[in-house]
């Protein structure tokens, strides 16, 4: 019980999730602007950029999926912690098996 860990995430998922909410911060700061201090001007070339339109989306999207990512990535110290405790009951059926026979 001592190798069990307590909480969800290890280092190396943490630095994947800070990278995909990077990635998240850097689509919405692509997206923002395009607006007009006069209400009197419309400027669709600013509003309308590729780079609202489809760079910051994707990188957004991107973001959440590597977020997803980081949090269901399974650790592999967690893994052979499982089978190892599959193995260990077995093994005990079999000696009380034995013991009553």
């Amino acid at each position: 019980m001592s190798n069990m860990h307590h909480f969800g995430f290890d280092p190396k998922k943490f630095k994947i999730l800070i990278a995909g909410l990077c990635i998240n911060v850097l689509g919405y700061i692509l997206m923002i602007g395009g607006g007009s201090d006069d209400p009197n001007v419309f400027n669709e070339g600013a509003l309308f950029s590729p780079t609202r339109i489809t760079l910051a989306p994707f990188f957004i999207l991107l973001g959440y999926g590597v977020i997803f990512f980081a949090i269901m990535k399974k650790p592999k110290a967690t893994i052979e912690i499982q089978e190892t405790r599959a193995e260990e009951p077995k093994k005990e059926i079999v000696k009380d098996q034995k013991r009553k026979k």
